[in-house]
């Protein structure tokens, strides 16, 4: 996103709330052992989209400053919760943490909203579609009591796009109030799609969005969940890459890590164990071949110490491929070309055209951090993602995600957030720890007129 962006934070709505929470009877007990209602969250509540003073600076005289709302319970909400349907579906690929957050859903609604009726829909999108034949899961306390010990989603998920107007047919004839939809950049296109179909239609359903993303990329999301359990298993990884690399004459331990269009992963990883001589991520430009290049620069390094650690992302340097060759997945993205492979063959070549010995162990755990469960830190983080996506879906609230911003949670619409990403600022704190940390030079060449980018 551009710096100080304009845009509309107003939360869609499908109703007046006219109904008292039944969060009314949750009374805490003080230390002088009296009872009181822990203090509900008004709409009038919100907190600054920017929050430096700069931003402050730049308003125009009796400008107002863009705020979220603030996410929690209300007071009044638009459902008589003993009366309505919900569902949940998860969509895209795995992540730890996405059965923590159906179990957050499921423990809210059903004990303290009273919700009887919650169903589960088996394989993303497609489990609205009559034609794939899905069955839906009954989601109880005791169906959710366990899978938050198991990673990937008990609800099984899907890739590719399905037809909106099918969607909202089962939708209406399932009679849901209310979808729960965790999922990540597609998923969330799709769910606005939904949204715009229901307006269409005039349909009452909420639809609140989880934003699941390990890359830790979606706009206006500072940290998405399951990005923490990543990190700590990528070092696993890192670990076992610097032990390689130290275990024979000049030694090369290369990881490759989840992040196709940011390097949030492989940026914190490195900093987590600090093991790594050379990061490449998509916001950093960077050259192979040349005097100033990553392959002189590893040779550099192999010669004065005798080992390297590699970390990439998997969308660094894409400028070394045809974007019109590559392959697109299900949902109609273009998968980045695989810079590891360019790398290996590169390195390997390099170092035999200069008849130099090389030993090169490469490590891929993506499959691995994908499927695993949530740690404690994302799984506590889950829990506040699913209750308070609930307390915005039962007063009525639609087309928006739950999101943490500025270490508060908050309520952001869908359109603030769909088809942007977040990437890592090269001129920010973390990158520059990161080059700290690891020493690594620019690895770029000096830019020539022959190279058409100018005197």
């Amino acid at each position: 996103m551009n710096q100080f962006e304009k845009f509309s934070t107003a939360i869609p709505s499908i109703g007046i709330p006219k109904v008292d929470s039944p969060l009314q009877d949750l009374l805490v007990v003080t230390q002088n052992g009296e009872l009181f209602n822990p203090s509900f969250t008004s709409d009038a509540e919100s907190i600054l989209v920017y929050d430096t003073p700069e931003y402050l600076e730049s308003l125009a005289p009796g400008e107002k400053p863009l705020t979220f709302e603030m996410a929690g319970p209300r007071a009044k909400i638009y459902y008589d919760p003993t009366k309505i349907h919900c569902a949940i579906v998860t969509c895209g690929g795995l992540c730890p943490g996405t059965n923590d957050v159906i179990r957050a859903l499921v423990l809210e609604l059903h004990h303290f909203y009273k919700v009887r009726h919650i169903y589960g829909i088996r394989y993303g999108l497609q489990g609205f579609i009559p034609k794939y034949g899905h069955d839906m899961v009954d989601l109880t306390p005791e169906a959710v009591a366990n899978i938050h010990s198991f990673g990937g989603t008990i609800l099984s998920s899907s890739r590719g796009p399905q037809d909106v107007g099918e969607i909202v047919d089962a939708l209406e004839r399932l009679n849901i109030a209310i979808l729960f939809a965790i999922g990540g950049d597609g998923t969330l296109k799709a769910v606005d799609r939904i949204c715009d179909e229901i307006t269409q239609r005039q349909l009452r359903i909420s639809i609140i969005a989880i934003p699941k993303t390990i890359d830790n990329d979606i706009a206006l999301v500072s940290r998405s969940f399951g990005f923490d359990t990543a990190v700590e298993v990528a070092t696993e990884a890192i670990r076992s890459a610097h032990t390689e690399a130290l275990g024979a004459p000049n030694g090369i331990g290369m990881v490759k890590l989840m992040g196709r269009y940011s390097g949030f992963i492989t940026a914190n990883a490195t900093l987590a164990l600090k093991d790594v001589n050379f990061v490449l991520i998509p916001e950093s430009d960077f050259d192979i071949d040349g005097d100033y290049g990553l392959l002189a620069c590893v040779r550099k390094r192999l010669t004065e110490r005798g080992h390297a650690v590699i970390l990439v992302a998997e969308g660094a340097g894409q400028k070394y491929f045809n974007k019109e060759d590559l392959p697109k997945d299900a949902s109609g993205n273009v998968k980045p070309g695989d810079i590891s492979d360019l790398l290996i063959r590169k390195i390997k070549d390099f170092f035999h055209e200069n008849n130099i010995e090389l030993n090169l162990k490469f490590i891929d755990p993506s499959y691995i951090i994908r499927s695993m469960p949530a740690n404690y830190n994302d799984r506590i983080y889950c829990g506040y993602l699913g209750q308070n996506a609930v307390h915005a879906g039962m007063c009525g609230k639609t087309g928006m995600i739950v999101s943490l911003w500025h270490e508060r949670y908050v309520h952001i619409p869908l359109k603030a957030a769909v088809g942007k990403h977040r990437q890592v600022q090269l001129d920010e704190p973390v990158w520059r720890s990161v080059l700290e940390s690891t020493g690594q030079p620019p690895m770029k060449n000096p830019r020539t007129p022959e190279a058409g980018q100018g005197k």
